[in-house]
């Protein structure tokens, strides 16, 4: 009987948990701690930017205005985005008169893109602001932590 009670008692008590799970916090996970300053660039960034411009609507905007134009499919991997996303953030600029769209023609299947004069307008226009984000996102930290966190970020990418 005491076996049973025993046994009974082992099979509702907590398992012994090893060093690595009482050990974990979430505060103290690298991916938890990204994603809280990704969230915090975020709220900075759309409070900052003018026109309520997307950060993908703006990526494309400052990779247009940097290369003049493109393929679609380039523009998308120059942005880290993919076909999907890329061909929906375009649409979107097109809608809003800031980026265009043609066919190459010298090459029928690929859509090239470009901006339009006011794309390239709000592009100068939204180039200081995202200076300001830049340096918001990073205020808590000196002109040398600011170097050694991007050195760092640009290594892990």
């Amino acid at each position: 009987m005491k076996r049973a009670a025993a046994a009974a008692n082992a099979n509702t008590k907590t398992p012994p948990k090893d060093a690595a799970e009482e050990s974990y916090q979430l505060d103290d996970q690298f991916g938890f701690i990204l994603r809280q300053v990704s969230q915090r660039h975020t709220a900075i960034f759309a409070e900052t930017i003018p026109e309520g411009l997307t950060t993908t609507q703006f990526a494309t905007i400052a990779r247009l205005y940097e290369l003049g134009s493109c393929s679609q499919n380039r523009l998308g991997r120059l942005t880290s985005m993919d076909a999907a996303t890329i061909k929906g953030v375009i649409a979107r600029l097109a809608k809003r008169d800031l980026a265009k769209t043609w066919t190459d023609p010298e090459d029928s299947r690929r859509l090239l893109v470009g901006l339009t004069d006011e794309g390239r307008t709000l592009a100068e226009r939204a180039f200081p602001k995202a200076f300001e984000i830049t340096d918001k996102t990073l205020e808590p930290l000196s002109e040398r932590e600011r170097e050694m966190l991007m050195e760092l970020l640009v290594k892990l990418r």
